[in-house]
């Protein structure tokens, strides 16, 4: 008999919820924003491909596939790298020619 009331009483309960939270008077967002652990340290203007090793990002229940964001970051830093080096050639050759136009 005991178990049977405490049945009844679960399923009223969850049936409770449930409409409650159809019609909206419980409040139930599963997509609530992510509680921060770390601080966000972003990354600086302008960004260097050194910087993006440092970027970290919190982890949750329904978080990102920590691969895949990586895998993204490194190409940006691979691609931040190129750059860097691109402008360096380009800034060496510009030095190149003013030296020379002397």
């Amino acid at each position: 008999m005991v178990p049977d009331v405490i049945l009844v009483l679960v399923a009223v309960a969850l049936v409770a919820a449930v409409l409650g939270v159809a019609s909206g008077r419980l409040h139930a967002d599963p997509l609530a924003d992510a509680v921060h652990t770390t601080s966000d340290p972003g990354l600086p203007e302008p960004a260097a491909a050194s910087d993006v090793d440092a970027v970290r990002f919190d982890t949750a229940l329904r978080g990102y596939r920590m691969d895949e964001v990586d895998a993204r970051l490194e190409v940006l830093r691979d691609d931040l790298a190129e750059r860097e080096r691109t402008l360096e050639a380009l800034r060496a050759q510009q030095r190149d020619t003013r030296t020379e136009d002397w």
